[in-house]
């Protein structure tokens, strides 16, 4: 697909109705010039994907040089339309449908024409982060190979290409990174599982973590609330790897660690509200959260209720 953008400019208006933040639009400054996304994770500080969505006129793309990273289109675009695919020396002709997937390995010089009006986001996975959860699994990372798809149905992983879609139109940055990180390892994963030359090998960690580590973990979290939090920090104080420790602190604990995440700063937040006279951006900013208007989205969520609210009835 298109050549991932290196800059972002003035924002444009793509044709979907999730809420768009600003930060992260990029728009073309002239037809002639190669596709840029409408939207990229880039001004995010997201790692260690990067995640586009673009939108563009038929036409086709050539990609010389090949990407450093693996590449992964979701297909969007709302009416079947043919493409034609050159990876390698592999050529595909096909019509591409909405949730349709095709997979690029990292070094592979790569060519599409569209003959309809095309609309994919575009995710970029560093060959070396796909190599270091290969380490961690157990496998040997120098034979790790991405198998070439063309136009292929998978649910689930189109359901986490969808999820990292929200986190972009959102425009999540570091109050979301954590959720994104545990995102990267889920795709990893499933990359490893389901379209390597390893996949049959992939052994993954079970039983959840022991009590003391999820002690330390609790403990982490709440005394570092209003901090960047990372999922190598939590990872590090549980004495594991990062890669393992999103699903066993889930079997462990029946949520993802940024939902856990979630709820203690939303707890942090009502003690606040009920115990002092902090104005609530302060509050929110103690907690971890990014503005006001971040942690009212998130705690009416929880809540029901604004935090407004919630200091008056209590």
């Amino acid at each position: 697909m298109a050549k991932p953008s290196q800059t972002a400019v003035n924002p444009v208006n793509p044709i979907n109705p999730i809420p768009i933040n600003p930060i992260n639009r990029i728009v073309r400054s002239s037809p002639d010039e190669p596709p840029s996304p409408i939207l990229s994770s880039q001004p995010l500080g997201w790692e260690p994907l990067l995640v586009e969505e673009f939108q563009q006129p038929p036409g086709g793309v050539d990609v010389p040089e090949a990407w450093p990273g693996h590449s992964i289109a979701l297909c969007l675009a709302p009416r079947p339309h043919r493409i034609h695919q050159i990876v390698g020396n592999r050529r595909y002709t096909g019509l591409y449908t909405k949730g349709d997937i095709s997979i690029t390995p990292a070094d592979i010089p790569a060519s599409y024409q569209a003959e309809g009006e095309d609309h994919y986001l575009h995710i970029q996975v560093p060959a070396q982060f796909l190599a270091a959860v290969a380490q961690t699994t157990d496998l040997d990372p120098e034979r790790l190979e991405l198998v070439t798809e063309f136009r292929v149905r998978d649910p689930r992983l189109e359901q986490t290409l969808l999820l990292l879609r929200t986190e972009l139109h959102q425009g999540s940055g570091w109050a979301g990174r954590l959720y994104v990180e545990s995102l990267a390892n889920l795709l990893a994963v499933h990359l490893l599982r389901q379209y390597s030359t390893l996949r049959s090998r992939v052994v993954l960690q079970e039983g959840g973590l022991g009590s003391r580590q999820l002690v330390q973990v609790a403990d982490y979290i709440n005394a570092h609330l209003e901090q960047d939090i990372k999922l190598a920090d939590l990872a590090a104080v549980a004495g594991i790897s990062q890669f393992h420790f999103s699903r066993l602190f889930k079997q462990s604990l029946g949520v993802a660690p940024h939902q856990y995440l979630l709820q203690q700063r939303i707890e942090r937040a009502k003690q606040l509200l009920t115990t002092s006279t902090l104005e609530i951006a302060e509050i929110a900013l103690q907690c971890g959260f990014s503005s006001q208007s971040h942690l009212g989205k998130h705690f009416r969520a929880v809540t029901g209720v604004t935090p407004n609210s919630y200091r008056r009835s209590h």
